[in-house]
């Protein structure tokens, strides 16, 4: 069973929540944990929950880099900070994975130190899982979008890159045996969108091992056209904003008409079997985080209001792709992207 270090000071609710969250996972799975960060606040929360101590161990680290703080400045004053040391204790194999809820620059530029990078690729990819609509019985109700942060701008191959590396991630972890491949654009067309993604266009044409289906716009994002879509960092952080953004707006919604009318209390009864379904469906408590593809090892991101709920999965999600080897499943198949 995989060994994986946790940020315990990372996260809005760090670290209550977060020690929460491994204490949960040692009671119903045998993954090992190291809960990084201040020693005796860890203890204690751990004393006030059930846990399975032969599954948990903790490494103190004695500072945290904060959400709001600048990641290079922080990392440059705090070199024992929690992350800091989440990172060394995967690099010099003490761990297989790390997760972290805690700030986002932080924690890639962490892994960019002391990671290294799978021979072959140039720039690594923050992937998310999102909710979609489905085409056919049995389709995975999840797809990936990448990148979503780890970059701002990129080139085409940095593009087709993130196509097998996000096919790797989709077959592994969410066993979608051939993946289908899309390429967000202004348009169908493969001369739309300018230099990059026409060229992006043309090598995943071309790229052996890829089902590429094509450009996809921004109005078929959530439908079940493609397994795998393929955008730089700034454009994917944006649609992945908006699709959190539009569940929390619909329940809002739903909430506030019911105290309304009755006409729209006895509206929003009718649609509440759907109304539950959207929420469920963009619950990101349910998914774990968002993996970052490209290193030897494996980092996943968990949302920074990741509640006990959410970590415990992190962690499952982590030691799952740890298991099923998506690093050497994404180096191999980074041969043919040159």
């Amino acid at each position: 069973m995989p060994v994986i270090a946790v940020d315990a000071m990372g996260g809005d609710f760090a670290p209550d929540e977060v020690v929460k969250g491994v204490a949960r996972a040692s009671l119903g799975t045998a993954i090992e944990c190291v809960l990084v960060g201040d020693e005796p606040r860890i203890q204690k929360i751990l004393e006030s929950v059930s846990y399975n101590p032969e599954h948990i161990s903790i490494r103190h680290a004695a500072e945290f880099v904060e959400m709001h703080e600048p990641p290079k400045e922080a990392l440059r004053a705090k070199r024992d900070a929690s992350i800091v040391v989440g990172a060394k204790l995967v690099a010099e194999g003490h761990a297989q994975a790390l997760v972290s809820a805690g700030n986002t620059g932080a924690c890639i530029l962490a892994c960019a130190r002391h990671f290294r990078t799978i021979k072959g690729i140039r720039k690594t990819a923050l992937a998310s899982v999102y909710p979609r609509q489905t085409e056919y019985p049995g389709q995975d109700q999840l797809a990936l979008l990448l990148d979503v942060g780890a970059t701002i701008r990129c080139d085409a191959l940095d593009l087709a890159q993130f196509a097998v590396m996000g096919s790797a991630y989709a077959r592994r972890v969410s066993k979608v045996e051939r993946p289908r491949v899309g390429l967000l654009n202004m348009g169908a067309e493969p001369f739309k969108g300018g230099d990059v993604l026409t060229e992006a266009y043309q090598r995943l044409s071309a790229l052996p091992g890829i089902d590429f289906v094509g450009n996809i716009e921004g109005n078929d994002v959530a439908k079940g056209r493609a397994d795998v879509i393929v955008c730089e960092g700034y454009v994917g952080n944006v649609v992945l904003k908006l699709i959190e953004g539009i569940a929390e707006v619909v329940t809002d919604v739903a909430s506030n008409a019911v105290k309304r009318r009755f006409m729209w209390r006895l509206g929003m009864m009718l649609l509440a079997r759907g109304i539950r379904e959207v929420a469920h469906l963009a619950d990101y408590t349910k998914y774990g985080g968002a993996p970052l593809l490209g290193f030897e090892h494996l980092f996943l991101k968990a949302h920074g209001r990741s509640t006990a709920r959410a970590i415990e999965n992190a962690v499952k999600v982590a030691a799952k792709a740890v298991r099923d080897g998506v690093p050497q499943e994404i180096a191999a198949g980074i041969e043919a992207v040159r």
